[in-house]
């Protein structure tokens, strides 16, 4: 019925009627594999190109991210001199680049800072911190990452002979970063008594230890205290601050329990309900 209709039509209207299709030369077996080697590589091509793309989205999820990095004292657990924070400054600084955090949004404190390169750090105190975060986040919009190794006590953080406590690093996070997403990761003694007073929603925490326990490693020959030792082994190869965290729990578990350390530190982790989302991931 559908072909007579279609004769009708052509009949009623004039229409030539088409010409027949030649015959199609059966395929022969090369052609049938460059056919399907030439899909193949084309789905391919769209997999780089996709997969190209997404690297780049990936990538700039942390490329717009104000860092400061901070070595708040230069003693060791003796009175000494130790290197041992400035150590971890310099090494954090250098790996949180390699994974894609940018130089040019990146400033590092210390102690101590006239043993280094004129311009290369700042005087680590709480206010030239405050202004310098803030001045970063002002350029840097997408994030925050915050990072002290010093000592500790339950009182704060040890910045140059005084003590950044709980409510002042809240207040300076508070008026830098507000409410965009913002990681803390604190290497110091009872380190964990800045959890309460920091977290929320758009925030990730991590610290070397719970709010009564000491951290280890500070003496004057130490290269690192062990909690930014892990995190230096690790960072670059974990994909996520989460996973970050996850590996040098275990890693300070290991270190403390091969060098009969006690108690242990027990390193701190805090997600907020709305940061996941939007973390770095590399």
């Amino acid at each position: 019925m559908l072909n007579w209709l279609k004769a009708w039509m052509r009949t009623s209207t004039g229409a030539p009627e088409p010409a027949p299709e030649a015959p199609r030369a059966p395929e022969t077996e090369w052609g049938r594999y460059w056919r399907l080697a030439r899909t193949g590589l084309m789905a391919l091509a769209g997999l780089a190109v996709a997969g190209a793309a997404g690297w780049y989205l990936l990538g700039q999820r942390h490329g717009d991210w104000a860092v400061v990095v901070v070595a708040g004292d230069w003693h060791a657990h003796d009175g000494g001199k130790t290197q041992a924070f400035d150590n971890a400054r310099q090494d954090v600084s250098a790996a949180l680049e390699s994974i894609g955090f940018k130089a040019n949004d990146l400033e590092q404190f210390s102690s101590d800072p006239q043993d280094y390169p004129v311009g290369s750090v700042l005087p680590a105190d709480r206010n030239s911190i405050g202004v310098g975060l803030l001045d970063l986040a002002q350029k840097a919009t997408g994030g925050c990452l915050v990072y002290f190794s010093s000592h500790g006590g339950p009182q704060g953080l040890l910045v140059s002979g005084q003590f950044m406590t709980p409510p002042v690093l809240e207040r300076i996070l508070d008026v830098d970063c507000g409410d965009r997403p913002t990681v803390v990761i604190l290497s110091a003694c009872y380190s964990g008594t800045f959890v309460p007073a920091l977290e929320g929603d758009n925030r990730m925490i991590i610290t070397a230890a719970r709010a009564d326990r000491t951290s280890f490693g500070c003496g004057q020959d130490s290269r690192y205290p062990y909690f930014d030792d892990c995190v230096i082994q690790n960072l670059r190869v974990s994909h996520g601050f989460p996973e970050l965290a996850d590996k040098v729990k275990d890693c300070v578990a290991n270190m403390e329990a091969e060098t009969g350390v006690s108690p242990p530190s027990e390193p701190q982790v805090y997600i907020g309900s709305k940061v996941a989302a939007a973390l770095p991931r590399w």
